[in-house]
């Protein structure tokens, strides 16, 4: 954990409404922090049947302040939030790929837009709810002219609990924003979050987490970008050429997908692959398919949490949320048109390597850094 003064410390606590992020600002209360509570208006408007529920979420963080006797205030971020968050989500899946507005959003908005603004205002550090873990490490340095100087290095870590760690989205970070940040709740499970949260009698103890795109809430992503996405209608063949029907779209699949084809016969079926060319969505009913499983591709726009480590080296990747980081060789990529592109090569065949999404490194339990996966080999 960072060391730090608690008595001469002002920290201010991105407070979204849940119990996370609610007793995130309790536990640094109770270190004896000088805390500020805030709520980042991200995202406003409703869609279709679903009301986004922003003055909701803001008034159950509102309310926790007041128990915990914090101050409070909104901070609106939805024009920043569109302009690089939505507009990325939307350009992405325009372009046939999968992105991960979550990644984003930590990266531009939570550890940038607000984390400038809360040092600008003086605050010493911003803390979230995120389960991931920051460790502070001191090395001593080799020159002999300077033998007493340190440095002192973070450290991402994943939280303790597996079912909840949230490292995955957070490996953009950098040295001089992980020196500003806390993740109080990280060295904990959610049960004990939870359980905390009732014994402290939170008013949103029992609130659910939660879910779906960050920005957009519990909606149809496919409703979603159907209102913002052109595409064409196409035909979906089967990986041996067998034609099943249309589908409305490439841009509205995933790869890996199961759910929403639109097809009958011998299934299931899942989507195999997209073939822009002729506009083709290609699924397969067979669950060992070889185009559902890769060990080959490359990655681009790599961040590394402190130096960059010296290729090759071996190390566990992941390729999306709550996908184990399986071991893999880590190379610079041959022939490549992209700056400082990484090839990835898994011992195993892995299944639906998507084009969009994160790839994450990991060293044991330390996230290391990542990339977005360009394309499959």
């Amino acid at each position: 954990m960072k060391n730090f003064d608690p008595k001469k410390k002002t920290v201010v606590i991105g407070m979204s409404g849940g119990v996370d992020s609610s007793v995130t600002a309790a536990l640094l209360k109770e270190q004896g922090l000088d805390c500020i509570g805030v709520y980042m208006k991200n995202w406003s408007e409703d869609f279709g049947d679903y009301g986004c529920t922003w003055a909701e979420d803001a008034e159950d963080a509102r309310k926790v302040a007041q128990q915990l006797d914090i101050p409070f205030y909104v901070w609106n971020f939805e024009k920043e939030y569109y302009d690089k968050v939505v507009e990325y989500f939307l350009r992405e899946y325009a372009a046939g790929r999968t992105p991960n507005p979550d990644v984003m959003c930590n990266s531009e908005i939570k550890f940038k837009v607000f984390l400038n603004k809360a040092l600008a205002l003086g605050a010493d550090f911003v803390a979230t709810g995120h389960y991931a873990r920051i460790v502070e490490r001191e090395s001593w340095s080799v020159n002999m002219e300077n033998p007493d100087v340190s440095r002192i290095t973070y450290h991402l870590m994943k939280g303790v609990d597996p079912a909840k760690d949230q490292s995955y989205f957070l490996y953009t970070l950098k040295q001089g924003q992980l020196a500003k940040i806390l993740f109080p709740i990280g060295g904990y499970k959610k049960q004990e979050i939870r359980n905390m949260a009732r014994d402290l009698n939170l008013p949103n103890a029992e609130k659910k987490d939660s879910q779906g795109i960050c920005f957009i809430g519990k909606i149809n992503v496919t409703e979603f970008l159907r209102e913002h996405v052109k595409a064409r209608a196409g035909e979906i063949v089967t990986t041996t050429g067998q034609s099943l029907g249309n589908h409305t779209g490439l841009p509205f699949y995933t790869l890996g997908q199961r759910e929403g084809i639109g097809i009958g016969g011998q299934g299931p079926y899942y989507v195999a692959g997209k073939d822009f060319d002729s506009n083709r969505l290609i699924v397969t009913n067979n669950q060992q398919d070889p185009m559902l499983w890769k060990k080959e591709f490359t990655m681009t726009d790599v961040s590394w949490v402190s130096d960059e480590p010296q290729l090759p080296f071996r190390a566990g990747v992941s390729i999306r949320y709550h996908h184990p980081d399986y071991e893999a060789k880590v190379e610079e990529a041959e022939n490549s048109k992209q700056k400082s592109e990484l090839k990835i090569t898994f011992d195993d065949p892995q299944r639906a390597i998507t084009p969009g999404q994160a790839a994450v490194i990991y060293d044991g339990d330390e996230c290391l850094g990542g990339g977005v996966i360009e394309r499959i080999l």
